[in-house]
This record gives C-alpha cells, structure tokens and sequence, in this order.
C-alpha cells in the first residue's frame, strides 16, 4: 500500500495551514504560484522604470512642467508613510489568523484596507492637482511615463484593497479561520510586494534629483 507522503504540523492537518494540497518544492502549490506571481510584476514594473528613467528629462513642448514645479514631496511623503504603515497592519492580521484570534485578524485587515485607501485617496487628489496644472498624460514623454508607472501601481494597491475586503467580508461569513491561515500570508505577500515597489518608485520619482 502505498505510503501517504502529506507533511503534517503535528495536529493531523496538512502544512501551511489548513485545506491545501501537499507542498512538492517545500512551499504549497498556492504561496509558490503567488511568488511566481510576483516574479512576472517585476518584470512589468522594471520595465516601466526604465522608461520613466529614459523619459523623466523630456519635457517637450512644456519645459515648465518638471520634477521640480509639479511635484509636493511632503504631500506624498504622507502618504508613503501610510502605504508602509500598512505593511505593519498585514503582518498583524496574520498574526491573528495564525493564532485563531478572527477579531484580531479582522481588525487589521480592516485597518490595513482603510490605509491603502487613503493613499489611494492621495494618489488621485495629486493626479486631479497635476492635471489642473496642465500635466496631463499626452503633455509630454516625462508626463506619460510618471502617469503610466505610478497609474500602473496604484491600480496594484486597488486590487490588494479589495484582496484584503473579500477576505475580511470571507471571515464575518465564518469562511476564513486559522486553518486557512495561508490565503491571508499570500496576500500579505502580494502587499508587501506592492509597498517594496513604492519605495523604489518614491525614491526614483520624488527623491532622485533630476540635472
């Protein structure tokens, strides 16, 4: 008879928490698809840096609108420190999906989902005051990259949001508990993912002087 290979946490359930199949590379088939995931975002965002590093010097028809007129750095400092604010609030919430405490858990996924709104809030006041001043995404290549690359994370953070609103709407339903703990670590992940991408896109856009 053949011998049942499934790695137990010692309480009879599977590893990683929960209803997942048994892991082959030492991972569950879902966190490895998450990373995989992750991976192919790199090569998106690395490509939009890229083009917003080519571009961020052609102003074309409108010198005027540059780094050094248009930008608020204390108004998006803000709400950077909002977005890493959230990462802390992620961590807890699998904190409290892991230790069975579902308030705790909701709490924060609650919480972290009202920190990537505000930011979200913020990126869309800043795209209205931008525009109003004339930046708009065809005024030139340095305006079209910076919408297209900080357009393209935010639209990550819109997703993570509702990620993190159908798992809390999932734990008032009794639907998510401790044994299904990895569905929050995966989109911890994927949040983490997005933070570490605004830092790098933070200190390109807002810090990096421009010559």
């Amino acid at each position: 008879m053949a011998e049942a290979t499934t790695t137990t946490d010692g309480g009879g359930e599977p590893a990683g928490g929960g209803d997942h199949p048994a892991p082959s590379l030492g991972v569950s088939n879902e966190k490895l698809g998450m990373w995989v995931f992750l991976a192919s975002e790199c090569l998106f965002f690395g490509a939009f840096v890229a083009a917003y590093l080519i571009y961020m010097t052609s102003y074309g028809d409108s010198p005027e609108i540059n780094p050094g007129t248009i930008y608020d750095i204390p108004f998006t400092s803000v709400s950077t420190f909002v977005l890493l604010m959230s990462s802390l609030g992620i961590v807890l919430a699998l904190t409290g999906a892991q230790r069975g405490d579902e308030r705790m858990m909701r709490t924060w996924l609650l919480a972290t989902a009202l920190m990537g709104a505000i930011f979200l809030s913020g990126q869309i006041y800043e795209f209205t005051v931008f525009i109003e001043e004339g930046m708009t995404l065809s005024t030139s290549p340095f305006t079209t990259s910076f919408y297209v690359l900080t357009g393209f994370h935010g639209v990550h953070v819109t997703v993570g949001v509702l990620m993190l609103l159908i798992l809390w709407s999932r734990s008032l339903m009794g639907k998510l508990n401790h044994r299904r703990s990895e569905i929050v670590e995966n989109v911890g992940l994927y949040w983490h993912f997005v933070d570490i991408v605004w830092i790098v896109i933070f200190t390109l856009i807002y810090l990096v002087p421009v010559e």
